[in-house]
């Protein structure tokens, strides 16, 4: 089978990573890919919103199927562009099309689906410059802190989580007059919700599903989960306290009404979603959905797999995934990222990486490098993901993080205190 991966993240790089284990692998290519990925198939140099490049190379390669990485040529509709093309209409496409990418693309859309569907979520208002004046009033009936979210894509900047209720209502002007242009035309304002929050990961062919090990990630760029939100700064697979029952409320309360609330509404959606969820006194509150993996979720979550991803697609794409065997490792999974010092603010590039051979009982999944010759150099604002596998997330924390100390760049940072606020887990 010849495979395109479409990204060029750390969520590339792991998945790049269990493609290329797989006994059905012939080629396998990845686009842009990074230094990573270049080291488990071959890198194209092809953008991911190019869609009639892709296609191209998809004609010429005889790619037989394309794993969509990021959220934004899904919402664009790349697998709506394949499917109404003769020459590539047959490649299985792992990513849901442009009417299911909208559960990531539009908050309102995603909001209004869960109302209809009985989905638990927080309360909220959806608001355009029309409606300002209730949108005030509806801040009014809500107690601290206010959240505000951009309808669309915003590149994980579009949410605001205001104290006081004068500057919720200042900012919440501020983003129909284009603070985050055109994603926050529309706002959705919702109740704060107070708990624990995970991430909780499903595939499936549009009729049936399987549930993935849920993950717990670290947003905040500082130790304590304090400064400024990021994409990510390490992340915990298994979550302590989703074992058991909470997840069994995950898949009744959740996961069924949105697979079945999708087939409803007429949405052939064959691909991953994402469940970003908050635990509220033993229950769960959907906060987001997204239309694929999460990261650095997925490279804690893609290292727990013991089965073959490959027939997992082939499942999605033929919907024979009920019959697919889905087997996890045990262990617990722990990540710790590298990041650009400055991050998630200004930084700079192409500082040389350093020690990467000496990492010993790890995996390093690459987030943002490119290669020079011989050389590895940073290419983004997080860098590089250090995971390993232990018998609780304190052992495996203990690998990562001696890891971690042996690889370098000009200013490398990265949170010492992932993981540290979950009970251990024997």
């Amino acid at each position: 089978m010849n495979v395109l991966v479409l990204g060029s993240g750390g969520r590339e790089h792991a998945v790049s990573w269990k493609i290329s284990q797989s006994s059905q692998i012939d080629k396998l290519f990845i686009a842009p890919g990074n230094a990573g990925t270049n080291q488990v198939g071959i890198n194209v140099d092809m953008e991911v919103d190019d869609f009639e490049a892709i296609r191209d190379f998809c004609v010429e390669q005889k790619i037989d199927c394309v794993f969509v990485g990021p959220e934004g040529p899904l919402v664009a509709g790349i697998v709506d562009f394949f499917k109404a093309d003769k020459a590539v209409s047959h490649i299985a496409m792992i990513g849901p099309n442009k009417a299911g990418a909208q559960l990531e693309g539009s908050k309102d859309f995603s909001k209004k689906f869960m109302k209809k569907y009985n989905i638990p979520t927080a309360r909220y208002f959806t608001v355009t410059r029309e409606n300002l004046e209730e949108g005030y009033a509806f801040l009014d009936t809500l107690k601290p802190p206010y959240v505000l979210k951009a309808d669309g894509l915003a590149s994980g900047k579009g949410v605001l989580i205001l104290k006081a209720i004068k500057e919720a209502k200042t900012e919440l002007k501020s983003m129909l007059d284009g603070k985050f242009g055109g994603a926050s035309a529309k706002v959705v304002i919702e109740e704060f919700l107070k708990g624990i929050e995970l991430s909780v990961f499903v595939i499936t062919d549009g009729v049936s599903y399987k549930i993935l090990p849920e993950a717990k990630d670290y947003k905040r760029i500082g130790e304590g989960d304090t400064g400024l939100n990021t994409g990510g700064m390490g992340a915990v697979s298994p979550v302590p306290f989703a074992a058991g029952g909470f997840i069994d409320k995950v898949e009744n309360q959740v996961i069924i009404p949105t697979i079945k609330g999708l087939k409803s509404e007429g949405i052939d959606y064959r691909g991953f979603i994402f469940f970003g969820l908050i635990n509220v006194k033993n229950d769960p509150f959907v906060i987001e959905y997204n239309c694929r993996l999460g990261d650095p979720e997925t490279e804690v979550v893609i290292p727990r797999l013991k089965s073959d991803l490959l027939e997992l697609f082939e499942g999605v794409a033929s919907q024979t995934l009920s019959e697919r065997d889905v087997e996890f490792d045990d262990r617990v999974a722990t990540a710790v990222m590298m990041v650009s010092g400055g991050y998630p603010e200004k930084f700079e590039k192409e500082k040389s990486v350093t020690g990467l051979n000496n990492v010993f009982d790890s995996y390093v999944f690459h987030a943002g490098t490119k290669q020079d010759g011989p050389a590895i150099l940073t290419d983004g604002g997080r860098v590089l993901c250090v995971t390993s596998l232990g018998k609780n997330q304190f052992r495996a924390l203990e690998k990562t993080y001696s890891n971690v100390a042996k690889i370098s760049f000009d200013k490398a940072y990265y949170r010492k205190d992932i993981g540290f606020d979950l009970d251990e887990v024997e």
